[in-house]
């Protein structure tokens, strides 16, 4: 189980969404079903196209294809977004996406990944097909705690790109327990200015 908290910043209007909950409930050995609750968007801004309300929930399945001899880890992960979400918050379609996560191991503590995806969000009341492309690097501190530093690009077939530059670290609590915090900065005029969050995630049990 996955939460988290974060506050955005596009163009001076600032949003408040909690709690980011995620559940990951493993099928098989590499096959998992995905559960995104709906997230709760609340503007702090008083203008009056400042909007509030619950998003839309999500369900997905993701499935691992690695690790292979060398190291190298790939999946993929499918989901489907529900029009649930409050009038002024839910995008109003089905949207379907891909992602293809990766990961390779290139020495005891350096870890370089990232994904590619394709998504199909509903903007007035059509898919604007977005491609997305991510990489990153990640440093083991010490053996519980990590840092990393990503970029991250949408790229929409209607409208600016989305890009960020995004730095993070994590720690582990307990071997089923782990915090984070994450920060980003924009580099694209469409991109928001910065968001900065808290997550918390833990294992509610271990296959044997």
């Amino acid at each position: 189980m996955e939460n988290g908290l974060l506050i955005t910043n596009t163009q001076g209007q600032y949003i408040f969404d909690f709690p980011e909950t995620a559940l990951r409930f493993g099928l098989f050995d590499k096959t998992e079903f995905r559960l995104s609750a709906p997230n709760y968007f609340h503007s702090l801004s008083t203008e009056a196209a400042a909007t509030s309300g619950f998003g839309d929930i999500t369900i997905g399945v993701k499935q691992q294809l690695g690790p292979t001899s060398r190291n190298f880890n790939l999946s993929f992960i499918l989901f489907l977004s529900l029009p649930s979400g409050a009038n002024a918050v839910s995008s109003h379609g089905y949207d379907p996406g891909l992602q293809l996560p990766w990961s390779h191991q290139l020495s005891k503590n350096w870890t370089a990944g990232g994904q590619v995806a394709f998504y199909w969000p509903s903007q007035e009341g059509k898919h604007n097909f977005t491609g997305e492309a991510t990489f990153l690097l990640d440093r083991q501190l010490t053996k519980p705690w990590d840092a990393f530093v990503e970029y991250a690009g949408d790229f929409p077939q209607n409208g600016g790109s989305r890009q960020l530059l995004h730095f993070g670290t994590t720690y582990k609590l307990a071997p089923r327990h782990q915090i984070d915090f994450h920060v980003a900065a924009g580099l694209s005029k469409a991109a928001p200015e910065m968001f900065v969050g808290l997550g918390y995630s833990f294992l509610l049990r271990v296959a044997k």
